[in-house]
């Protein structure tokens, strides 16, 4: 049967989802700190090793064989005690001992009595002692720790946790990033949205939202896990419904095609909860790639643009030919021609005059997702449109 402190121990783990080894690692940094707090010395690199089972404790006073080495001055050594004071307490990980911090290989560290000590002072102590090696020399624990000491214990634990907490969710939800999660909308907060992933909170910043949507709480919504990153409050996951991501996770999450590669997505162009131009290459001769994202009588792109509130979807064909390419771009209107400037990569469009308004869309919303999925700047003209009034149509088409 297992002691009080192991149940307890193993109750924090259920709790905070961390493992046994973490809570265990944690409690021994606290011990480490308790010692130095009511019995250690200031050269002192102090690891603590406490068995749970039997609530014993061994403090060892650990150091790194370096070479021998000129001993620094007084005023190094306080600044190094300083610099200490700041830096993580001496730990112990899974393989065994392992030093506090590590010094950048370019820089020849200097001779530290915290945490290291000569060869020759360790070959007293160690006769095999080697470059490298740490020793371990067992510490007196002369008795309880006092008030304070258990006060410092404490408040190591409780920050210990939190951070070991925090590292499983980073890690946890990094190997998730560019995924589409379904998650709950909780609240609004300004012009941000929050929303529980589950064991963390998300956030959906303006940019991020379809600007129809409301976002009620408690409603279900899918997002794609845009970032996550580490900051001093903790993981900061955000989230987004406007990223061209989403439409590509979709298209592999709904057709089996493009799941499997058969199908493959070439480029996408989004103005999110709008419209969308998606570039698609078949690798297989017999496989229709529009066909095929479309689906029969539209069910698979119907499920798309459901899942996008209704947003608008172009299937595009891929070409290599950058004329051809450009021609299917500016879809639904059909070009007659394409003039290619190679040297400022700009390419002039020509269509039939009565899909002039077609080809450059509400707002110049299709030139412009156009241009995006191709990577050319685009312009437009009819046929009986001389080249010079073409940015005049574009700007009065955007008014």
């Amino acid at each position: 049967m297992s002691s009080p402190i192991t149940a307890a121990m193993q109750q924090i783990c259920e709790e905070k989802n961390i493992s046994f080894e973490s809570v265990l690692d944690t409690v021994q940094i606290a011990l480490a700190a308790a010692f130095r707090k009511d019995f250690g010395e200031k050269d002192q690199n102090v690891f603590v090793k406490f068995d749970p089972e039997t609530a014993s404790i061994k403090a060892f006073d650990v150091k790194t064989v370096v070479e021998d080495m000129e001993l620094p001055t007084e005023e190094e050594l306080e600044a190094m005690r300083v610099a200490e004071m700041a830096r993580p307490v001496y730990h112990r990980g899974a393989a065994g001992t392992t030093a506090a911090t590590v010094e950048s290989e370019d820089v020849k560290p200097k001779f530290n009595p915290k945490t290291m000590i000569m060869l020759t002072a360790a070959k007293e102590i160690k006769k095999d002692a080697v470059l490298g090696e740490l020793i371990e020399r067992e510490l007196e624990v002369p008795g309880a720790f006092g008030r304070m000491a258990a006060q410092t214990a404490k408040q190591v634990i409780m920050q210990k946790l939190r951070e070991a907490e925090r590292n499983m969710v980073f890690n946890e939800y990094k190997d998730k990033e560019k995924e589409i999660l379904v998650v709950t909308v909780q609240r609004r907060e300004g012009r941000v949205v929050l929303v529980d992933l589950g064991r963390a909170t998300g956030i959906m910043l303006p940019e991020d939202q379809i600007e129809r949507e409301q976002y009620m709480p408690g409603e279900r919504i899918k997002v794609m896990l845009k970032e996550v990153s580490m900051t001093p409050k903790g993981p900061e996951l955000l989230v987004s419904r406007t990223s061209p991501m989403l439409v590509d996770k979709l298209f592999h999450l709904e057709i089996p095609e493009v799941a499997t590669g058969v199908v493959e997505l070439k480029a996408i162009a989004r103005e999110g909860g709008s419209r969308s131009k998606v570039a698609v290459k078949s690798n297989e001769e017999n496989i229709d790639p529009i066909g095929s994202c479309i689906g029969q009588r539209g069910s698979r792109i119907q499920t798309i643009i459901a899942e996008l509130g209704g947003e608008k979807i172009d299937v595009i064909l891929w070409s290599d030919d950058v004329k051809e390419f450009i021609m299917h771009a500016v879809a639904p209107a059909k070009a007659t021609a394409v003039e290619l400037n190679d040297a400022e990569k700009t390419a002039l469009v020509v269509v039939p005059e009565d899909q002039l308004s077609l080809a450059i869309g509400k707002g110049g919303q299709n030139v412009r997702l156009a241009a995006k999925l191709t990577g050319w700047k685009i312009n437009v003209r009819g046929e009986a449109m001389p080249a010079s009034e073409v940015a005049a149509a574009v700007e009065e088409k955007k008014e």
